[in-house]
């Protein structure tokens, strides 16, 4: 990955996984990301269709506090998003930021090589304390 693709390692909300991939998380509530600091794609994981962004946009339709609704579709979109953030800026965000979207990096560190039971301990020393908030989310994670 080229240094101009990556995330800047100071940016906010930006895990670096095992392998060194970037990704972002982000409440979509607190607004538009920073000038410079646009992703090239972003899967967003919440109830309604997302704005329209000068950026491509994947939908997850996930519900707050639950879990996706199509999970298989829900799964090849995060692999979509791991596989991408090898070579481009990935974010994956949800409403606030914790819940869906600590969820989500959870299952792309589970792909990146963390064991499932260690993803959810793992994406909150990495991201947020308050990331994964439910116990069904946490199931999810660890299955």
């Amino acid at each position: 990955m080229g240094p101009d693709l990556a995330w800047p390692l100071d940016a906010p909300d930006v895990v670096v996984l095992p392998s060194g991939r970037r990704v972002r998380g982000r409440g979509v509530r607190r607004g538009a990301p920073p000038t410079g600091l646009e992703p090239h794609v972003s899967y967003q994981c919440t109830w309604q269709r997302p704005a329209p962004q000068p950026w491509p946009v994947r939908w997850v339709r996930w519900p707050d506090f639950g879990l996706p609704l199509v999970p298989a579709d829900s799964r090849a979109a995060l692999h979509e998003a791991w596989e991408r953030a090898a070579t481009e800026r990935v974010e994956v965000c949800c409403g606030g930021g914790n819940g869906r979207t600590g969820t989500a990096l959870a299952l792309m560190a589970v792909l990146d090589g963390v064991p499932p039971a260690e993803a959810v301990a793992w994406v909150r020393e990495h991201y947020r304390r308050t990331a994964v908030e439910t116990p069904w989310q946490r199931w999810w994670v660890g299955r």
